[in-house]
């Protein structure tokens, strides 16, 4: 069984069954405690499960924002990940934002002779084990409900650094043209990243527009190319034609 399938199988179980001891995983899964415990430990630092004494535990679903929108338009969100990551280059450094969309991009990522820089936990958890991907985890307050990491740390460390591509997540665009976010602790450091970042390509199905959130990230003169599932209404349309923005409309079919 491959890592990734592990985990998932372990994480069904705990959601299933609530409180799980090590010893239940293992008659389970049929597999050592050794590997169960080191899969715990990735699982806890990705906000997917908590470990306690013996075991682990669900997290606590009230709180966990990831995982009541991971499923929402899944389809679409799949196929803009699939998109994002056919735009990243072998040899090039790239940003992953946080966000559900951002997230289901790092399985596109296997095997890729590139550098991920991330402050995402869920992509922390994908490639952590790939031994092609050069894999950079930002410092910071962990925010386990959004996978994610902010704070002075993660804006310092992004100071630092130089990205050929950034993959930005969104809440929501404005008709004007305006990313925006729901939480404004995510707003300097999604600043912080285009600012980071040579080329930055916005992540956003249909709901997102106008989406939700009252925080400013930027304006529409901060992204260059737009990945979408449907084109906006006209308004939303013509501000980003006019702001030369490239819309891309990506293929919501199954891939078979």
């Amino acid at each position: 069984m491959q890592a990734k399938e592990r985990r998932e199988a372990i994480v069904e179980v705990v959601r299933l069954k609530g409180p799980v001891a090590v010893a239940e995983l293992v008659e389970r899964l049929g597999l050592s405690e050794a590997t169960i415990r080191r899969d715990l430990v990735k699982l806890d630092d990705a906000g997917l499960l908590k470990r306690v004494h013996g075991g682990a535990r669900p997290v606590d679903v009230r709180d966990d924002v990831y995982a009541d929108l991971v499923d929402r338009q899944a389809e679409p969100k799949e196929a803009i990940a699939r998109a994002a990551a056919a735009r990243v280059r072998d040899g090039q450094s790239v940003l992953l934002d946080i966000g559900t969309t951002v997230g289901r991009v790092a399985k596109y990522l296997h095997g890729r002779p590139i550098t991920v820089v991330t402050r995402n936990l869920a992509v922390y958890a994908e490639l952590c084990e790939d031994p092609v991907v050069d894999l950079v985890l930002l410092g910071g307050q962990v925010r386990p409900a959004h996978r994610s990491l902010v704070g002075y740390l993660t804006e310092e460390s992004l100071r630092q650094l130089r990205a050929d591509l950034l993959l930005l997540g969104t809440s929501g665009i404005r008709r004007s043209g305006h990313s925006v976010d729901t939480v404004t602790e995510e707003v300097p450091v999604k600043r912080a990243m285009i600012s980071a970042a040579d080329e930055v390509v916005l992540l956003a199905d249909a709901s997102k527009f106008p989406g939700s959130g009252t925080a400013t990230v930027c304006d529409v003169s901060a992204y260059r190319h737009l990945l979408t599932d449907r084109l906006p209404d006209g308004e939303t349309s013509s501000v980003l034609h006019h702001a030369g923005v490239a819309v891309e409309l990506v293929d919501t079919a199954p891939v078979s």
